[in-house]
């Protein structure tokens, strides 16, 4: 069963430690999934989606940043290599929420 299917592009970026990347989700998708998701969020406050950026498609979490007020994409690097993607790259991310 799937949840709730967002589309938005956004830029990747670096986290400070160097090897982790990730994607901000705008804000008002984050809402809505806060809303309708986050009493069934797990460790971390995280949310488990499927996502596809280009032909690549995985499965992870959303994690709340509160410092950014929304939820973050880790982004692996075997996609970001796959879709050629570096730090500073605008991402086409589509991901459903796994219900």
């Amino acid at each position: 069963m799937a949840g709730s299917r967002y589309s938005f592009t956004a830029e990747v970026w670096e986290h400070s430690g160097g090897s982790w990347h990730f994607v901000s989700l705008p804000e008002e998708i984050a809402d809505d999934i806060e809303e309708k998701y986050a009493h069934r969020a797990g460790g971390w406050g995280s949310v488990r989606v499927d996502v596809t950026i280009g032909a690549s498609q995985w499965s992870t979490s959303l994690f709340p940043d509160k410092s950014q007020a929304t939820y973050i994409l880790p982004v692996k690097k075997s996609v970001r290599t796959a879709e050629d993607l570096v730090a500073g790259a605008p991402a086409k991310v589509e991901l459903v929420v796994a219900i």
